[in-house]
Formats: structure tokens, C-alpha cells, sequence
């Protein structure tokens, strides 16, 4: 038993029974031109067709689906049964082929090691207290020269309120902080609500990603910002803060070595 595991999956089966964000399956509009919806910049080539593509953490009824429609082999990752069922429930409606997986993204013993050409990860690693570990699982189950597209909350996304104060935003949970981090003081899609997350620093990040056997190709912040929007929204402080990173890296032929990073504070 994992406690974090557990208390993540009734929060994300919480929700979709709540019908919250994130919870809804793909309309048709979406199903009919899903590379446009997912991969608006191309990152995974145009043509997927036949393509075995893991859909990691990215259970309701969306990116499966949608994946599958434009004619991918697809597997949907989730840790929660409900947020799966909405893949299950939309790929029977349309008569589409996925296969379902309820785990942690920090457990994926149960697949084969290199399966898969392309991996697909929405915001899911602040879920996980080690990123590091989630990106090793990643590594092993994808075959050399495959391409993971992700998106992750970036560190002070989860440092700040969604509100500002009188001074502007205020940085209130240290970068280092270690453990699970408090509730959100108020509701917003900046944080899901009843969720165990966890700050990621960028040395790991970007720099676990590498040490796993990565080469990061491109980096995009997507903009959820609007300057004339209401103080407190999420619209107005994404103007102040990009709250997400979008990434596109490239597993390598070989791990590379493992190394220490020099620091001041190392030892000579």
C-alpha cells in the first residue's frame, strides 16, 4: 500500500464523480481533429498511424481516445479507475481499440521495456514525490529515438496563491520545501483541489530527465495569461506567471553515464 498513491486516486475519483477540471471526455468536435486539440505544434510528426503511443497520466477520456482516433496504438496510463472508465466509456462509443492501465506514473513494472515510439504526459508528475523515479520508469519501457511530449507545472506555480496581495504575489512555500505540499488557501485551476502534489525543482526537472536518458529538443511555456483580467483569477496571475512548461525530449540510445555534478560547495 502507498498512502500518497491511494489518497491521489479517491481525489481523482473524487472528481470525476464532482465532474471537475479535467474530468470530461473529448467532444465530438475534438475527437475529429485530434493532432490539431494534442499536438498543435507537430511534436509528434503528423502521421501516427499504427504508432504505439503511451498516454501517461492522462486518464479522462481525452488523449487515448483522441490518440486512437487518428489511428495510434494506444495505452492510457491512470491511477484512477474513474478517470480510465471515461477512456474505456468513449472508446466503446467510437468503436476504438486502447488499453487501460491503473498505476502510478512511478510504476510501470507491468510493462514491457521499450514498448513504445511516442509517450504523451499531461500535468501528472506533481502527483509523485520523485520525479526522478517516474522518469526512469519512462525511459525503460520507451524504445530508443522515442519522442515524449509533457507538460508540468512549473516550481513556483506552486510557490505562490492564485491571489495576489496588496504587494503583488507573494512567495509562500519555500523552493526547497520537502514533502507533500499544503492545501491550496482557495479554489482554482492553478492547484486540483483535494490532490497530494508535490514541487519539483528544475534540476530535477530537467536535469532528472536528462540523467534517465533524455535529450531535451524543445521547450515552450504555453500562455494562459490576459492582462485585462479580473485580480485573483487565473487568467491574470498567468500573465504574471507562466504556470506551465511544455516539453519535447528524445530518448537516447544509452543512458548516459552517470556523473556528480561539480557545485561551489563540492569538494575539490
Amino acid at each position: 500500500m502507498n498512502p500518497i498513491h491511494d489518497h491521489n486516486r479517491a481525489a481523482w475519483d473524487a472528481r470525476v464523480q464532482d465532474g471537475k477540471r479535467f474530468t470530461r471526455a473529448a467532444m465530438d468536435d475534438e475527437m475529429d481533429r485530434p493532432l490539431e486539440i494534442l499536438d498543435p505544434l507537430g511534436w509528434l510528426g503528423g502521421e501516427i498511424t499504427d504508432k504505439r503511443i503511451l498516454c501517461l497520466g492522462a486518464g479522462g477520456g481525452r488523449h487515448g481516445p483522441m490518440l486512437a482516433n487518428a489511428g495510434a496504438r494506444v495505452t492510457v496510463v491512470d491511477i484512477s479507475p474513474e478517470m480510465l472508465r471515461l477512456d474505456r466509456e468513449m472508446a466503446e462509443d467510437r468503436g476504438l481499440q486502447i488499453e487501460t492501465l491503473e498505476t502510478s506514473i512511478d510504476d510501470l513494472s507491468m510493462l514491457a521495456e521499450a514498448e513504445y515510439e511516442a509517450v504523451m504526459q499531461p500535468v501528472s508528475t506533481c502527483y509523485v514525490p520523485d520525479i526522478r523515479l517516474a522518469y526512469r520508469e519512462l525511459a525503460r519501457v520507451m524504445q530508443p529515438g522515442g519522442v515524449y511530449i509533457s507538460r508540468h507545472k512549473q516550481p513556483t506555480n506552486l510557490q505562490i496563491d492564485l491571489a495576489p496581495t496588496p504587494a503583488g504575489f507573494v512567495i509562500d512555500t519555500p523552493y526547497y520545501h520537502e514533502g507533500p505540499l499544503s492545501p491550496a488557501k482557495r479554489p482554482g485551476p492553478h492547484r486540483e483541489q483535494g490532490t497530494m502534489e508535490f514541487l519539483h525543482r528544475w534540476g530535477d526537472l530537467l536535469g532528472g530527465l536528462c540523467e534517465a536518458g533524455f535529450t531535451i529538443e524543445a521547450v515552450t511555456e504555453p500562455k494562459f495569461g490576459d492582462p485585462s483580467a479580473t485580480p485573483g483569477s487565473f487568467e491574470y496571475r498567468g500573465h504574471h506567471l507562466a504556470p506551465y512548461i511544455q516539453l519535447r525530449a528524445r530518448r537516447t540510445e544509452t543512458p548516459p553515464a552517470t556523473e556528480t555534478l561539480w557545485t561551489p560547495a563540492s569538494p575539490q
